[in-house]
């Protein structure tokens, strides 16, 4: 299991597949959940903009992404 750090919450699906390298483009993560390929937290998600937050579980093929904040970052 591979941890993502967000530095804000929550993150659009589709988002977390492209920045972590999982697919190609923004077209493909959303195809990818589009098509049911995608779990989060154990359910197969459909919706490319499903909100994720710190804690959930993503799983992508062989891969399984853990979701954490890191809330050291001060936002002024």
């Amino acid at each position: 299991m591979r941890l993502v750090t967000v530095h804000v919450e929550p993150v659009e699906l589709y988002k977390i597949l492209k920045f972590e390298g999982l697919v190609s483009s923004g077209a493909d993560a959303k195809a990818a959940v589009a098509e049911g390929l995608v779990k989060v937290n154990g359910e197969i998600e459909t919706r490319k903009r499903k909100q994720i937050s710190a804690g959930d579980i993503i799983e992508f093929g062989p891969e399984t992404l853990r979701i954490v904040l890191d809330d050291t970052r001060q936002v002024d």
